[in-house]
């Protein structure tokens, strides 16, 4: 009885307001011609993800583990693009800016799941073009189509339980006073920091995702370029250096569209005004979605020609029909 009374006791004590306020920019002018620009971004982004995604899906050519890998990072692009960008607009482009507290705590988190998973699933590429380099011989049985799907699951498993541990003692915390979300979204940080009961466990999660989703596999990446520019070193010719250098080519340009301006939000973050961190927070999410299928599509020839040949059996079967 004395137990049932205590839980009682403690669920009693936890405020949990009806809506968080998303407060967004504030003070700036003219910052719907912004949005739209966002508008514009999202709508490219669904675009190029979708006929990444339709290309290696029809292409039987595109059906090996590296593919595998860019049709994940496609997946995780557009979700995550999708959760953000469409509820973002409506809270400061409508100006609907109060959010439920569950539609809050859910939009959170998928948001985090699908942006962690673009993290991890680079490091994924990384571990094959590492493997393709310095273990040229042994790739085809070190990495096989299986392997792959079973990294991207564990990977998907991970950080969707990863992801949910926080979101459950964010929505164990007590509001009692402000409610205003000093961001763009419903973000962790600025959600944890409102809290007026102890929310220690949350601030030292807090630190932890960021090393765990964002510095880790950047530093995983980062020893995997090293050890290949070491295997690249002991070829001999320099066009096969080229070629195996070619392989990686687009792989950086993704790290570094995704990495470079995340990691300097976060350095920045506690030293700029609150509207440029929102700005460069926001661009950091939604401009990397739009740009990898992009870069994959003008950078890697394997992509280039499923395209090519898509437009010819098009062309061809045009020509049938009119005929």
């Amino acid at each position: 009885m004395r137990s049932l009374n205590s839980t009682s006791f403690l669920n009693t004590t936890i405020v949990r307001p009806e809506f968080f306020f998303v407060r967004g920019l504030t003070g700036i002018p003219h910052t719907k011609y912004y949005y739209f620009f966002l508008c514009f971004v999202y709508a490219v982004t669904l675009l190029a993800n979708t006929f990444v995604m339709l290309m290696i899906y029809t292409d039987h050519c595109l059906h090996n583990p590296k593919y595998i890998a860019v049709f994940n990072l496609a997946l995780s692009d557009l979700c995550g693009s999708t959760a953000l960008v469409p509820q973002m607009l409506d809270t400061l482009l409508f100006k609907s800016q109060l959010i439920a507290f569950e539609a809050c705590l859910t939009n959170l988190y998928f948001i985090y799941v699908f942006y962690a998973m673009q993290s991890l699933t680079l490091t994924a590429l990384s571990y094959d073009r590492f493997v393709a380099i310095c273990f040229p011989l042994r790739y085809n049985e070190i990495v096989t189509s299986k392997s792959m799907l079973v990294i991207v699951s564990i990977l998907w498993m991970f950080t969707s339980v990863a992801t949910l541990i926080p979101t459950i003692i964010l929505s164990k915390l007590s509001f009692c006073e402000s409610i205003v979300v000093n961001s763009f979204f419903c973000d962790y940080g600025p959600i944890y920091n409102l809290a007026c009961n102890d929310n220690t466990p949350s601030n030292a999660i807090g630190w932890a995702y960021p090393v765990v989703f964002l510095w880790f596999p950047l530093l995983f990446i980062i020893g995997t370029y090293i050890s290949i520019a070491r295997a690249l070193l002991k070829i001999a010719a320099a066009s096969e250096r080229l070629k195996a250098m070619k392989t990686c080519s687009a792989h950086l340009i993704l790290v570094s569209v995704y990495y470079f301006p995340l990691c300097i939000s976060f350095i920045l973050s506690f030293s700029i005004h609150q509207n440029i961190r929102i700005m460069n927070m926001s661009l950091a999410m939604v401009l990397p979605p739009m740009l990898n299928p992009i870069i994959y599509s003008l950078k890697t020839d394997e992509f280039r020609e499923s395209v090519k040949k898509l437009y010819k059996r098009k062309k061809i079967h045009i020509t049938v029909r009119n005929k």
